[in-house]
């Protein structure tokens, strides 16, 4: 009885052991509903708004700031900038973004991949602007103006 208690316990740990791997068992585990699976994510976060701050002529240094620094700089192509982001949410599909930098003259001049720029920040903000209305200051009277115009001395 013991043997087999051993044998199990060895069995358990070997399937247990192929949860981090990409066989079937792992794959099967994968898609009972109690397992969880973390969200892996790999590259610079790379967001429309963000790509949309690019402007042709931005300087190597101004597009950093921007964009952050590049996943990708290939020594045989100093001139061309490479973002990735690669996000693997739980069990859904693996999401990849790129975006490919192009300069010249250590300016930027071109802008490729799967987000382009779009609309440009001055209209995106005049269009989610904020309208504030101020209260009128009487409405919020403390409680020495309230004494003062009760006995008369306010204007």
């Amino acid at each position: 009885m013991q043997k087999l208690l051993i044998f199990l316990l060895c069995g358990a740990s070997v399937l247990a052991s192929g949860c981090a791997s990409e066989g079937p068992i792992a794959k099967g585990l994968e898609a009972l509903p109690f397992m969880y699976v973390q969200d892996i994510q790999q590259g610079n976060v790379i967001t429309q708004e963000m790509v949309n701050r690019l402007r042709p002529g931005m300087s190597k240094n101004q597009v950093t700031f921007v964009m952050g620094t590049p996943m990708l700089i290939d020594v045989f192509h100093l001139e061309r900038w490479d973002y990735y982001h690669s996000i693997k949410p739980g069990k859904k599909k693996r999401e990849d973004m790129v975006v490919s930098l192009f300069f010249e003259d250590n300016r930027l001049v071109r802008v490729a991949g799967d987000l382009r720029p779009g609309v440009p920040d001055s209209a995106l903000d005049l269009k989610q602007a904020d309208v504030i209305t101020v209260p009128d200051n009487k409405q919020h009277e403390n409680i020495l103006d309230k004494a003062a115009e009760f006995i008369g001395l306010d204007d």
